[in-house]
């Protein structure tokens, strides 16, 4: 009978042990951390942060359209110049937004 009850607290002990490493190895698992963090406020400064990238996005876009377009009294050298000039403005602002966007992303 003696050893019988020393086998049941021994396994016990080693039971005990188990759920503790268990509990300490989710607590500290990458998983467990990142859906925690989306519950919280999280979501929504990645939501502005989308928001925001999305509305600059539109207002280059909207201005690159209206310089594309060729203007009244303009001859056709003058326009490819001025488009050839604004491509490059168009290219160098979106890239920006984009580092922009990664900077935010990466300082977290």
């Amino acid at each position: 009978m003696n050893n019988v009850v020393k086998k049941m607290i021994v396994f016990s002990m080693v039971g005990i042990i188990q759920i503790g490493f268990s509990a300490s190895l989710v607590e500290a698992s990458t998983l467990y951390n990142l859906t925690s963090q989306q519950h919280g406020g999280d979501r929504h400064g990645q939501h502005d942060k989308d928001q925001d990238r999305r509305e600059r996005e539109r207002i280059e876009n909207e201005r690159h359209e209206r310089e594309m377009k060729r203007r009244p009294n303009e001859n056709d050298r003058e326009w490819h110049e001025r488009q050839r000039r604004e491509k490059e403005r168009h290219e160098e602002n979106l890239r920006r937004i984009a580092h922009d966007i990664l900077e935010l992303i990466l300082d977290k």
